[in-house]
């Protein structure tokens, strides 16, 4: 075997060890992200290394690098040199996320309204059809699947409206406001969110850029209105779920 073919071989080697490892990463961040979003890692709770090695089959150095994603993501805190925790979660904070989204995501869909093409009006009708097969009814067996969908089609929404920043922002937000959505969905109630969705699409699709603002702001607003009044009703709505 000639030196060259050894190295070949040599770097071949490594870089499947590095693919294999950023592979084990990205499915711990997933999984320890679900479990945060969901409830199954509460509000607070302590992420200690030695604990979640046993429980997402992986190695230390792993579950670091995971972590750090997620503090990236606001999802996970540090206490100096204490470790990691859960995230708190706090009416307090959907109100300012909510404030900001209204803010700049009304705006950007207007901009993608007035922007968009024939293309861009074919990807919102492709999102919104996957969404409504969720919606009808929502349930809460299949929030994740349904969270994705959402992703979609608020991301079809505001495709044309040519402000990479925009769209980075408002990633950042509706990221943050997965936990408290997932909470919403786990509530009893009469809210209608497919019909909501439909407003938006229909008065997007239409061109009429005021109206389909007003619908997306009043979206928004929904969840952190229906969170409110349970907790003025006494419900704890942020309750750790059961694994």
């Amino acid at each position: 075997m000639t030196k060259k073919t050894l190295n070949n071989k040599l770097h071949l080697a490594e870089a499947s060890n590095v693919t294999g490892y950023r592979t084990l990463i990205e499915r711990a961040y997933e999984e320890l992200r679900e479990d945060i979003v969901n409830g199954k890692l509460a509000p607070g709770t302590k992420l200690l290394i030695e604990h979640l090695k046993d429980r997402y089959q992986v190695g230390a150095g792993t579950l670091r690098e995971a972590l750090t994603r997620l503090l990236s993501d606001a999802l996970v805190i540090t206490e100096g040199q204490r470790g990691f925790k859960v995230a708190p979660i706090a009416i307090e904070e959907l109100i300012d996320i909510t404030h900001l989204r209204v803010t700049i995501e009304t705006q950007a869909l207007r901009d993608s309204i007035r922007q968009g093409d024939a293309q861009w009006r074919k990807d919102l009708q492709q999102s919104y059809e996957i969404l409504s097969q969720f919606e009808q009814p929502l349930l809460p067996a299949y929030a994740k699947d349904w969270e994705k969908a959402n992703a979609k089609f608020h991301v079809a929404l505001l495709a044309a409206c040519n402000s990479p920043w925009t769209l980075r922002v408002l990633h950042q937000l509706t990221q943050n406001g997965e936990r408290y959505r997932r909470y919403a969905i786990g509530l009893q109630t009469e809210r209608d969110v497919h019909s909501e969705h439909e407003l938006i699409f229909n008065a997007a699709i239409e061109g009429n850029e005021a109206r389909a603002a007003l619908a997306l702001e009043a979206h928004i607003r929904a969840t952190p209105e229906l969170l409110i009044k349970s907790v003025q009703k006494g419900i704890n709505v942020f309750h750790q779920k059961q694994n």
